[in-house]
């Protein structure tokens, strides 16, 4: 089930979407939808639907034919000798639909440091004598 609807991500888009990609973009809703469950299912609506549409945005990018990937963050390219080299922020790679670190605080996880104890939750469960 998707969080977000084709016209939401066609509202972010800088360019208007083909027919083609109009379809592609519902699928990927639905694919995201499964990554966002697997981080947290528990996720605002408003979060769900945000990150939904920046991930397939990011997939189908800006519509140019742009020698730098989208998400790149890092990049170097040379002339004569073909050489070209790309870093692709936050753990996902060109053609890959992924979250990002900010997508994945959004969605209510991320780093939490804290410590808990299994005795505490035995203790809770004794009968008192």
């Amino acid at each position: 089930m998707a969080y977000a609807r084709v016209k939401d991500v066609v509202k972010r888009m800088p360019r208007n979407l083909t027919k083609e990609e109009c379809e592609v973009c519902e699928t990927l809703l639905d694919d995201v939808a499964l990554l966002i469950d697997g981080v947290n299912e528990e996720a605002s609506a408003d979060a769900k639907r945000i990150v939904s549409c920046r991930a397939v945005a990011r997939m189908l990018g800006n519509g140019t034919d742009s020698a730098i990937p989208m998400g790149a963050s890092q990049g170097s390219m040379s002339a004569l000798g073909y050489s070209q080299s790309w870093t692709i922020g936050s753990g996902g790679a060109t053609g890959e639909i992924y979250l990002t670190k900010t997508e994945k605080k959004m969605l209510g996880a991320g780093n939490k440091i804290g410590s808990h104890s299994p005795l505490e939750d035995l203790c809770s469960r004794m009968p008192e004598v």
